[in-house]
């Protein structure tokens, strides 16, 4: 089994490349947002209280989200895991290491994908997406073939997020350095954190994962 963790900024292509794991290695990838709402839909005694926190309007803690973690680390065997949106602190990060190493996992590789900020606002601010099946297309580098249609289902839904413009990114991106970046620190130390170009073609970001998971 082969888990990893995809850091980097909002826009760094984190969701393109774990798509792209899931579709050719077989991995899961397990969002916290996606954990939390299959959850409260479930019915189960941990969704009850995903449900219940949500509809307080409360955050949910880290307590929870470990537990939803292990819920999916217990159930079907798969080829591993793609962390997706967790961790975000040095806290969370030690929870999810204490988590695999009490179910007998290890953390295979830490992939940071590495940004430079303003090219960064530059990508972000031209980004839609298919609101049907999630492709991702930008107005410059990768506009769809027939405007305003999804090359790849044909779903009409294409959408652009509110915060994606350069005002809105620039706070995310300092949200980010102030929160998560210290986690490039803590797993360099822990000796298997790896860095790849985030802004490089989307092959050539995805070679260079392989060549990390491959090594």
């Amino acid at each position: 089994m082969t888990n990893i963790i995809l850091l980097g900024p909002p826009g760094a292509g984190k969701g393109t490349q774990a798509r792209r794991l899931v579709e050719e290695r077989g991995l899961v990838q397990l969002s916290t947002g996606d954990m939390l709402r299959e959850a409260k839909d479930s019915g189960t005694e941990m969704g009850k209280i995903v449900a219940d926190v949500m509809a307080r309007g409360d955050l949910v803690t880290d307590e929870i989200v470990i537990g939803l973690i292990e819920e999916k680390l217990d159930g079907e065997k798969v080829g591993g895991f793609i962390f997706d949106g967790f961790p975000r602190t040095l806290a969370q990060a030690d929870a999810l290491g204490a988590l695999l190493a009490r179910k007998g996992e290890t953390l295979d590789a830490v992939i940071e994908m590495r940004v430079d900020d303003a090219a960064l606002v530059d990508r972000i601010s031209g980004r839609f997406t298919c609101g049907a099946c999630g492709e991702v297309y930008h107005d410059t580098t990768k506009p769809t073939k027939i405007e305003g249609t999804c090359d790849e289902c044909g779903s009409t839904d294409l959408k652009r997020r509110a915060d994606d413009n350069a005002e809105s990114l620039r706070q995310r991106l300092m949200e980010y350095y102030k929160k998560t970046s210290p986690l490039i620190g803590y797993y360099y130390h822990a000796g298997n954190l790896a860095t790849v170009d985030g802004l490089a073609a989307i092959d050539d970001v995805a070679k260079s994962v392989a060549a990390v998971l491959d090594r």
